[in-house]
């Protein structure tokens, strides 16, 4: 890397200028951070329940297992491919990206949920069949709980991974950090295309940070060992 290209980095992160107005690095990272709510909600609103439902009936263990293959073979798809088939389809910008974060997003989240509920001990969850607990009680009061490690740790990569996603919106004309390295490319201002990756990597470390702190809170004390969340 040249060294000038290091330095225009710095001095272009410096400007005050850069952080400022509807294109400025603050507006861009909330534009990233909202795109990245809403592709993650919409894979955790399809995967949580759907993990759930498959780990805790265990009478479909076939099916279960060709729906994870096929899902986590989905992932084998690129995103900006994906964004641009959306986008013969009429949806650009910050929609496209979404709809494609969102798909990569799912496999994890499933796989993750119904491997933590589905390795919950079936003589815990006999345990609780035999004080009365119905199948409702059983998922909220002990499957759920015991997989909190797993889910997770789930939650907890998909949205990294999705916020290292989000930039692609920039190359169908959306919103977000990517922007500034788009605009980079286009003006070969390379410290500025420097200065873009070094805010989406920050901006994962962070909340990479920020989710191993929430993690380890959610995770039942007994289930935390030297310091790392473990499953039942």
């Amino acid at each position: 890397m040249s060294d000038n290209v290091l330095h225009d980095a710095f001095v272009w992160l410096n400007d005050p200028l850069n952080w400022q107005g509807p294109d400025g690095i603050l507006t861009l990272t909330a534009q990233h951070l909202g795109m990245t709510a809403a592709a993650v909600g919409i894979a955790a609103v399809i995967a949580l329940p759907l993990g759930t439902w498959l780990g805790h009936v265990r009478r479909f263990d076939r099916f279960s297992a060709g729906l994870l293959v096929a899902a986590n073979t989905s992932r084998a798809l690129p995103t900006l491919g994906v964004i641009l088939l959306l986008a013969t389809a009429g949806l650009f910008g910050n929609t496209a990206t979404v709809i494609a974060a969102a798909l990569f997003a799912i496999p994890v989240i499933l796989t993750n949920t119904y491997t933590g509920v589905r390795g919950v001990d079936a003589g815990v969850t006999d345990a609780a069949r035999g004080v009365g607990m119905g199948g409702t009680r059983i998922v909220w009061q002990v499957e759920l709980p015991l997989a909190v490690p797993l889910v997770a740790a789930g939650l907890r990569t998909t949205i990294v991974q999705v916020v290292a996603t989000i930039p692609l919106a920039a190359l169908a004309g959306g919103g977000g950090l990517g922007q500034i390295i788009n605009l980079g490319f286009g003006t070969q201002n390379y410290g500025q295309v420097l200065a873009g990756g070094l805010l989406i990597a920050v901006l994962c470390l962070v909340i990479d940070g920020i989710l191993a702190v929430l993690q380890r809170v959610v995770t039942p004390r007994p289930l935390r060992v030297s310091g790392r969340p473990r499953t039942a």
